[in-house]
């Protein structure tokens, strides 16, 4: 567990402060732990009186909040104790459909929507007594609504820019559908932390017989907008890469948006190779299914789904069926949005942790440290593969 002994040395911004909502209470709680675990061990072993301020040490950093509904639908936030001057760090996942409340005496299910408004009361029931506030939100709200193509509302760059003009002065998301948003709030703080240490971390774990070079593992972009990540893995492990691009029918929208006509392959050979699929979101997943088994028709050996976000929209039977078959052998997505118990109990899902990371993103901004080293794990990822042999 990392001690930070720069961080003895240094005063904190504000009194740590961690709202988690309820869309994202568990993963509040291990963060909590984390932090609560290396402050009093920091506090412990350092014996000097920086760290010795009033509330550095605490049993927990999680502030009680509340949003409580009307009859009617509506809701308002509260927070039960005060945070003034506190530096906060509100995490919020709008994905977490599991959430319910009553319009009506009607059983509504909470939609991204409503798990915007509820962060923005609670940003508005601080009053501005906060000295700082940071929004840790690891799916961007209405990420994939980023750029306009005809008369459409540009969604996401509104809700940033309602964030900041609230009083927000930071917002952390994780692989963002697409970073450039960040041009909406340009003299505010956005970063877009990738997982691709954990992606590692998962697959050495599941996998302790993959071999990370050219001859053996290949990491593949289901589509041109996944290349950038794909291309980093790859780098990072030192393989090759290769990539899938969808053609598309543009004359007719279902669901949304244009079906896929087919999917045609550019990359070396994958015969007799592992390969890593890599993406942002599983959202309905037939890009991710059809990928595999286009991949294993190329007589591909073990096939890796991995990706940011596990969204499932149209349920796990399909999943089920490639697993079955054989064209996948594991899915892998992180912890950072809701996670329905029959996904955790599959037999082809592996988790990707992130509450430690977050804990540490949250620990180095609260002591106004550098995060660079969280933002570009190249170095951490060699010093795992040289730990498990891999080089």
């Amino acid at each position: 567990m990392p001690l930070h002994e720069d961080y003895v040395a240094t005063l904190p911004v504000g009194k740590l402060g961690i709202i988690a909502l309820e869309s994202c209470q568990q993963m509040g709680q291990k963060i909590d732990q984390y932090l609560v675990d290396w402050r009093n061990k920091r506090v412990h072993e350092a014996h000097t009186p920086t760290v010795l301020l009033d509330g550095y040490q605490r049993d927990s950093y999680l502030v009680e909040t509340k949003c409580p509904r009307f009859g009617s639908g509506e809701a308002k936030g509260i927070i039960r104790q005060s945070v003034r001057g506190d530096d906060l760090y509100i995490l919020v996942d709008v994905t977490n459909y599991n959430l319910t409340y009553s319009v009506c005496g009607q059983l509504s299910h909470m939609s991204p929507d409503d798990h915007f408004q509820d962060l923005k009361r609670i940003i508005a029931a601080a009053g501005g007594k906060a000295h700082r506030i940071t929004v840790i939100m690891p799916y961007l709200y209405e990420s994939r609504q980023d750029k306009r193509s005809s008369r459409e509302s540009l969604d996401c760059a509104v809700a940033l820019q309602e964030l900041t003009n609230m009083g927000v002065e930071s917002i952390i998301t994780f692989d963002a559908h697409n970073p450039s948003v960040q041009n909406a709030i340009p003299l505010k703080t956005f970063e877009s932390v990738p997982p691709t240490y954990q992606f590692v971390k998962a697959l050495l774990r599941s996998a302790p017989d993959l071999i990370a070079d050219p001859a053996h593992l290949m990491v593949i972009s289901p589509d041109e907008g996944a290349m950038g990540r794909a291309v980093y893995l790859a780098n990072s492990l030192g393989v090759d890469v290769g990539m899938f691009y969808k053609r598309r029918d543009y004359t007719t929208i279902v669901d949304g948006r244009n079906p896929i006509v087919a999917h045609e392959f550019l990359g070396a050979n994958v015969e007799g190779k592992d390969v890593v699929i890599i993406d942002d979101m599983i959202s309905s997943g037939d890009s991710m299914i059809h990928t595999a088994k286009e991949l294993k028709e190329r007589k591909a050996n073990r096939v890796f789904v991995c990706s940011t976000f596990g969204l499932f929209t149209n349920g796990l039977a399909k999943f089920d069926e490639a697993y079955e078959k054989g064209w996948i052998t594991k899915v892998i997505t992180t912890n950072l949005i809701y996670q329905p118990a029959e996904l955790l109990a599959k037999p082809y899902y592996e988790t990707a942790d992130m509450s430690k990371y977050i804990a540490l993103l949250i620990d180095a901004l609260n002591h106004d440290g550098s995060i660079s080293e969280y933002l570009n794990p190249a170095e951490r990822i060699q010093n795992l593969l040289h730990k498990h042999g891999k080089r």
